[in-house]
């Protein structure tokens, strides 16, 4: 308390330290009170909870299909990955996923888990770091990196749970067309039909990288 005294009266009396406290450690300290920040404001953290929840619904509920079934989670995978930032985008993609497989089909959770995560991050990352005078050009860059990463990590994935090289290569066809709709509504939906604009009128930053 005496050392918190001594610094504030070398404070001038005008300035913003004597007006609001002291950055002392990392910590601002106003009137007595300790103020930290976290990588993660309340409106982020609702930004991804409300991604979370839909991506959780979309990779529980599939479209039938001649042989199989589709899920549009990539769809809202790349689109969270095109707003937010990249370690967001990964829990979203990563533990939605997981959340959604563990509901229903639990078998490939971890696959979706380590797959859709990396997908993610790779796709925010690019869309943010790469390419940046041309931002559709970047995003359309960043969706297609994940898109390979979706279907190399389900297909080292499901190799390994069901055993046979066989049985992964059968799910191919299916992979690469939620892939191929997944990079095409995301981009749509973020930069044709203005979900970017919309987005970016809450100043969400995130965090930077």
């Amino acid at each position: 308390m005496t050392r918190l005294m001594g610094l504030k009266r070398k404070c001038p009396k005008g300035s913003l330290a004597g007006k609001k406290g002291i950055m002392a450690e990392g910590k601002a300290v106003t009137a007595g009170n300790v103020k930290t920040t976290s990588r993660w404001t309340t409106k982020q953290i609702c930004f991804m909870a409300l991604f979370m929840g839909i991506n959780i619904a979309f990779s529980s509920v599939g479209i039938p299909v001649p042989g199989g079934h589709v899920y549009l989670c990539d769809a809202v995978i790349c689109t969270a990955a095109l707003l937010l930032d990249p370690v967001s985008a990964m829990i979203v993609g990563g533990v939605g996923a997981f959340l959604g497989d563990a509901i229903f089909y639990p078998a490939p959770m971890w696959v979706s888990l380590v797959t859709h995560g990396l997908q993610a991050f790779a796709v925010s990352y690019i869309a943010r770091n790469t390419l940046k005078k041309h931002p559709v050009a970047a995003a359309s860059l960043g969706v297609f990196v994940g898109g390979i990463i979706m279907n190399v990590g389900y297909f080292l994935g499901k190799t390994f749970i069901y055993g046979t090289l066989a049985a992964a290569i059968i799910k191919i066809p299916f992979e690469i067309l939620q892939a191929v709709i997944g990079m095409v509504v995301s981009v749509l939906l973020v930069y044709r039909f203005g979900l970017k604009k919309i987005f970016d009128r809450f100043n969400f930053t995130g965090i930077r990288y």
